[in-house]
């Protein structure tokens, strides 16, 4: 399913079922920041279906709980497949035949410009198959890293006490803060922020009693949004902050606020 602008509205029944594509839910989860309707809906269809669920709900026999426990410790489970693994097995094989080139294991000494390119070729595939494991585990790692900030934007999207605030930024443009004091968790995006050089950065900040504490340089805005930016571990007395750094970041504020947002109590 595919909706942009006002039809993301008609995505708020798919959102809470779990049944909208990544790229759609994305760009929902951005809408839900700035629709507080959206937000009520999905809220309330999530509750109605929990209530089915339980309804439905039928509980396990008590005699299945034993041979359920007996049998989780008897079989081991099978590790996932991973493409990286099989690459490198493949590889494993390749150097496994080349050896057996090299020790006169089928080549008869007779062809050894075969049994040089057989060795290279081994350890050509072997490193590709390093690099390939490499590369689908940095890749996994920024999915999962995604799904997780993905997970903490719903959390506060989804929580009964969700408030949203809004503020216009002194250098240009606005900024919203949908926050959750019972998660202790915000989501911070800005539109139309003015536009820095490539050596300056915007960064966040949270301002309570004990200091400024960095919450992470904002990333280029795209299409006139930065973030969304998930700030968590909110304190009593914290304020939200946005200075203008250097483009790495700096350990305290080194600028004035071009905002600064009462998060309340």
């Amino acid at each position: 399913m595919r909706a942009r602008g006002a039809a993301l509205h008609t995505l708020v029944g798919a959102y809470a079922m779990d049944a909208v594509s990544e790229k759609d839910r994305g760009a929902f989860e951005r809408h839900l920041l700035t629709c507080e309707q959206c937000r009520e809906d999905v809220r309330g269809l999530r509750e109605t279906a929990a209530h089915l669920a339980a309804a439905a709900a039928v509980p396990p026999r008590p005699e299945l709980r034993s041979p359920t426990l007996r049998a989780a410790e008897r079989i081991r489970q099978l590790p996932p497949i991973v493409p990286g693994e099989q690459a490198g097995r493949h590889g494993g094989r390749s150097l496994l035949a080349a050896r057996r080139l090299l020790v006169g294991g089928g080549s008869g000494g007779r062809h050894p410009w075969m049994v040089r390119l057989a060795a290279c070729t081994a350890v050509a595939l072997a490193v590709t198959a390093i690099v390939l494991g490499v590369h689908l585990s940095t890749m996994q790692g920024r999915l999962s890293a995604a799904q997780q900030r993905d997970n903490a934007i719903a959390a506060v999207l989804g929580a009964h006490d969700t408030t949203t605030l809004t503020a216009q930024v002194r250098t240009g443009g606005t900024a919203t803060v949908v926050m959750s004091h019972r998660t202790r968790t915000l989501v911070f995006i800005g539109n139309d922020l003015a536009r820095l050089p490539a050596s300056k950065a915007y960064e966040l900040w949270l301002m309570g009693p004990g200091g400024p504490t960095s919450a992470g340089v904002l990333a280029a805005a795209h299409h006139g949004m930065t973030g969304p930016v998930v700030v968590s571990r909110l304190a009593p007395g914290d304020r939200l902050g946005l200075t203008v750094e250097p483009s790495a970041g700096s350990g305290r504020p080194t600028s004035a606020p071009v905002v600064m947002v009462a998060l309340g109590p």
